[in-house]
C-alpha cells in the first residue's frame, strides 16, 4: 500500500450541467490501521461521524482497493465490505461506512450528479437497496480513477465532459463486472457462454431453447431464466436478434431480395420476416436497404 492521498473538489457551469453529468469530487486515500476516519481535511459538507452517518446531495462511487470495513444505509442492513467492492452512495440517502481498525483500507471515490445517472436509477440499473457491487480487483477501474484524478488536477477546457465519460465507464464496469461475478459464483457462466455459441452457430436452423438446455445439461426453466438474466434476451429473442443482424448485413451489402434473405437466415416465411424486421427496426427491409446504401426514402414509401 502506498501512503499517497489526493483529493480534488470541482466546480461546474450551467453548460456542464446540460451535458448530462457533472463531477464534484475525485480522490483516493490510504487509511492506515487505527487511524481516524474520515480525515478532518475534507470540507464540512463531506465530513461525518461513522456512528451518526450522513446524507449527501450527490452520488458517489467508492472503490475499496485494499482492506475491509462495514457499510450501512437507510435501505441496506449493515454488511461487511472488502477489497474489490464498489459502493454507490445515493443523494438524500442516509448512510455510514468505515474501515476496520485492524486493517484500514485504500479507497478511491468520485462524486457526481446529473440526469444521466438519474435515468439509470429510474430504470433500476442501480438501486438504493442494492448499493454494493462485487467487481473484484479490476485494473481498468483503477486506471479510470487515476485518469479522473489527473483530469481533475489539470482542469483543461472540457474537463467536466471528460470526467463525465469516465463516470459512465465506471458505472458500466461496475454493472458488468458485478453481473459476471454473480454468475461465476453460480457456476453457470460457462454454460451460458456455451449456449450463446450454440445459438450463434445454429441460428439459421430450427434449434430450440429446449435443445440448447439439453446440450448444456441445464433444466429448461432454469436455462430460460438464467440466459435472460445474463444476456437481457430470452433464448428465442436472442436467436431472432442474430437473424435480424445478419439480415441487415445482407440488405446493406448484397442484392438479395427480402424473400431470399428471409429464407437464408432461417425465417419460415418472408411475410413474418418483413413484419418482425419493421417492428424491431422501424423500417421495412427495402427502406433499410435504401438507408444503408445512402438512397433517399420518399414519403410515399415511408407510409406504405
Amino acid at each position: 500500500m502506498s501512503g499517497t492521498s489526493n483529493v480534488k473538489y470541482l466546480s461546474s457551469s450551467e453548460q456542464d450541467t446540460r451535458w448530462g453529468l457533472t463531477v464534484n469530487t475525485v480522490g483516493h486515500q490510504l487509511i492506515k490501521p487505527n487511524s481516524v476516519y474520515p480525515s478532518a481535511s475534507h470540507p464540512f459538507h463531506y465530513l461525518f461521524s461513522p456512528e451518526k452517518g450522513r446524507i449527501l446531495n450527490e452520488y458517489q462511487l467508492i472503490y475499496i482497493l485494499d482492506g475491509k470495513g462495514t457499510f450501512v444505509s437507510m435501505n441496506k442492513k449493515k454488511m461487511q465490505i472488502h477489497s474489490g467492492h464498489m459502493i454507490l452512495l445515493f443523494p438524500g440517502e442516509w448512510h455510514s461506512y468505515k474501515p476496520d481498525k485492524e486493517t484500514g483500507w485504500y479507497e478511491y471515490w468520485i462524486g457526481f450528479n446529473g440526469q444521466d445517472i438519474e435515468k439509470l436509477v429510474e430504470v433500476d440499473f442501480f438501486r438504493k437497496d442494492n448499493p454494493i457491487f462485487n467487481i473484484g480487483l479490476n485494473e481498468n477501474v483503477i486506471q479510470l480513477y487515476k485518469q479522473a484524478a489527473n483530469v481533475a488536477q489539470e482542469q483543461t477546457t472540457g474537463f467536466q465532459q471528460i470526467l463525465a465519460g469516465i463516470v459512465h465507464l465506471l458505472l458500466g464496469y461496475t454493472y458488468s463486472e458485478h453481473k459476471q461475478n454473480s454468475f461465476i459464483n453460480m457456476n453457470v457462466l460457462d454454460q451460458i457462454n456455451t449456449a450463446k455459441h450454440l445459438i450463434a452457430e445454429n441460428y439459421k436452423t430450427e434449434i430450440t431453447p429446449k435443445d440448447i438446455a439439453t446440450k448444456i445439461n441445464m433444466s429448461y426453466s432454469c436455462f430460460r431464466k438464467v440466459f435472460k438474466q445474463y444476456t437481457g434476451f430470452s433464448p428465442s429473442r436472442y436467436k431472432e436478434e442474430l437473424r435480424l443482424q445478419t439480415s441487415k448485413e445482407l440488405l446493406a451489402n448484397t442484392t438479395m431480395t427480402s424473400q431470399e434473405i428471409a429464407f437464408e437466415v432461417g425465417f419460415d416465411t418472408p411475410y413474418y420476416f418483413c413484419i418482425l424486421f419493421k417492428k424491431r427496426t422501424g423500417y421495412s427491409p427495402l427502406e433499410y436497404r435504401n438507408l444503408a446504401q445512402g438512397k433517399h426514402i420518399s414519403n410515399d414509401l415511408r407510409h406504405n
